[in-house]
C-alpha cells in the first residue's frame, strides 16, 4: 500500500479510533520495552545523540521529534490534532501500564517469552498505528514523514517505514547508541506491520 486507510463515519467515531489506536500503540511499547532486548531504532539514534551533545535523552527525543515534523510538513503532511494527541497520549498511556504489577513481571520471563514479547509488540504498533492514522485526524513525527515520503516516492508504506528505521538506526550506531536483537527486529519488521495493518483495515467495514 502506497497510503493510509480512512475510516467511514464522522468526527466522533474518528476520534475514538485515534484514542483507542494511540492505546494499543502504548501497550506496544510497553510489550516491547519490558522485553529488554533492546531499544528501537530512533531510541538508538537518540541515546547517541545524547552522549554526544548536551541534550539529555528525554530532550533529546523531543529535539528530534519536533524536526522530523518539520521535515515531514515542508515535504506536504501538516500536523493536525492527531499529531498533537500522539505527542501526549502515547507517553500517558504508557506511564498508565507500566506502573501496573502484571507489566512487572514481564521482564522477569524467559528469553522465549520476551522474544513473545517483542514480536506481539511489534504487531500492536502496526495495529495502533493503522487505527490512529486511519481517523484521518493527523499524525505523529515519524509517521507523517512516512506517509508524505511514500506518497512522494511513489512507492509502498512498509519500504519507506523500513528505510527510515534503518536509516535512524546506523546514524545511532555511530553515534554510540547500544544495539540488541530487538532494535534490529523493529527496523526489519516495523513497516511491514504497519502496511500490514493498513492493508487489513482497508478491508473492513470500517473503511469506506
Amino acid at each position: 500500500m502506497r497510503a493510509a486507510p480512512v475510516l467511514r463515519g464522522g468526527l466522533a467515531p474518528r476520534a475514538l479510533s485515534l484514542v483507542a489506536g494511540l492505546f494499543v500503540f502504548a501497550l506496544g511499547v510497553v510489550l516491547f520495552y519490558e522485553s529488554r532486548l533492546g531499544l528501537p531504532p530512533w531510541d538508538v539514534l537518540h541515546q547517541g545523540i545524547a552522549k554526544h551533545t548536551p541534550l539529555s535523552f528525554g530532550v533529546a527525543i523531543e529535539v528530534v521529534g519536533v524536526a522530523v515534523l518539520l521535515v515531514a510538513w515542508a515535504l506536504g503532511a501538516p500536523p493536525g490534532v492527531g499529531t498533537v494527541a500522539n505527542a501526549v497520549l502515547v507517553g500517558a498511556f504508557v506511564a498508565l501500564l507500566q506502573p501496573l504489577h502484571a507489566a512487572h513481571r514481564l521482564s522477569d520471563l524467559p528469553l522465549a517469552g520476551r522474544l513473545a514479547l517483542l514480536v506481539i509488540g511489534l504487531v500492536l504498533f502496526g495495529i495502533g498505528t493503522a487505527l490512529y492514522i486511519g481517523a484521518g485526524l493527523g499524525a505523529g513525527p515519524r509517521d507523517s514523514l512516512m506517509l508524505v515520503g511514500a506518497r512522494r516516492l511513489h512507492t509502498r508504506v512498509g519500504a519507506v517505514r523500513a528505510g527510515i528505521e534503518v536509516a535512524a538506526l546506523v546514524a545511532g550506531v555511530l553515534l554510540g547508541g547500544r544495539v540488541g536483537i530487538g532494535t534490529v527486529l523493529f527496523a526489519a519488521l516495523i513497516g511491514p506491520s504497519v502496511e500490514a495493518s493498513f492493508w487489513v483495515l482497508s478491508r473492513t467495514s470500517l473503511s469506506p
